[in-house]
């Protein structure tokens, strides 16, 4: 039974095993990298590995997992397959995490270029 605190219900017991799932997707640490850099904007594959320091074919399969998850997408570009996060929420989910981590370790470049972040201002998000 769903308990009404505050105004929220809580989800349903397969919303939060969904919702499991999708964050432990995103506790490995190059999957996380590559949501990052792609909440930044689309990018193939090899970009993609010279960006987060990785092997092409473990950023393939990492990409293989985000995609069957429906976190990225990816569309044919000539030989290229170029991927994209198209969920805003998903966006904005992963810019304020590891926004708010970054300003909690002192990275100001990460947490004010990845949420928009004026110096000492509010968040102002952007997708």
């Amino acid at each position: 039974m769903a308990e009404n605190v505050g105004g929220f219900e809580d989800p349903s017991a397969e919303v939060l095993a969904e919702a499991a799932a999708t964050f432990g997707l995103l506790a490995s640490t190059p999957r996380l990298h590559l949501l990052w850099a792609l909440a930044q904007g689309e990018s193939d594959v090899t970009h993609l590995a010279d960006r987060v320091g990785g092997a092409l074919p473990a950023v393939s399969q990492h990409l293989s997992k985000l995609k069957l998850a429906g976190l990225v997408r990816s569309r044919r570009e000539g030989r290229r397959q170029v991927y994209y996060v198209d969920d805003p929420d998903v966006v904005t989910v992963v810019r304020i995490m590891v926004g708010q981590l970054a300003a909690r370790s002192g990275e100001t470049s990460v947490a004010h270029g990845g949420l928009g972040v004026p110096p000492g201002g509010a968040v102002a998000l952007r997708s």
